[in-house]
C-alpha cells in the first residue's frame, strides 16, 4: 500500500479517536501528526504542512469550522483537502462545514476502510 509518504493531520480532542485513526492510517502507509485542539491544529498545520487534514468539529480553543475557515484562508492550504470528521451530522452542520471550506464531511462512527478510500480519493492515490 504505497501512499507516497503522504502526511495527514488528525485533529480531535478525544485521545482514543486520534490514537485509533493514527494507528489505522499508519498501517495503511500514511505519516500521521495529531493535534487535540483547534489552536494546536493551526500551529501544527503551519509547521508540518500536511497533505490532508482530518478535522473534528467540536474542539477546545477554536472549533473545527473556524479552524477550517482560517486554514483555507492561508494560501498554502487553499488546495489542501480538509475532511470534517464529526458526530454532528445534521444537514445544517454539513452546510456549515461546506461554508467553512471543507472538502468532505464524514460522520462518526465511520468505517476505517471507507475513510482510507476517501482520503486516497482526495489525495489522488489509486488503490
Amino acid at each position: 500500500m504505497n501512499n507516497d509518504g503522504k502526511k495527514i493531520l488528525v485533529v480531535d480532542d478525544e485521545q482514543m479517536t486520534t490514537e485509533l485513526a493514527k494507528t489505522f492510517l499508519e498501517k495503511h502507509g500514511f505519516e500521521v501528526v495529531v493535534a487535540g485542539d483547534g489552536e494546536r491544529a493551526i500551529e501544527l498545520a503551519c509547521e508540518q504542512v500536511p497533505d490532508l487534514i482530518l478535522l473534528d468539529v467540536m474542539l477546545p480553543t477554536i472549533d473545527g469550522f473556524e479552524v477550517c475557515k482560517r486554514l483555507k484562508g492561508i494560501a498554502a492550504f487553499k488546495d489542501t483537502p480538509i475532511l470534517m470528521f464529526t458526530a454532528k451530522g445534521l444537514s445544517s452542520d454539513v452546510e456549515r462545514g461546506e461554508a467553512a471550506g471543507a472538502d468532505e464531511y464524514i460522520v462518526k462512527p465511520f468505517s476505517g476502510k471507507a475513510l482510507v478510500a476517501t482520503i486516497r480519493k482526495h489525495l489522488g492515490i489509486n488503490e
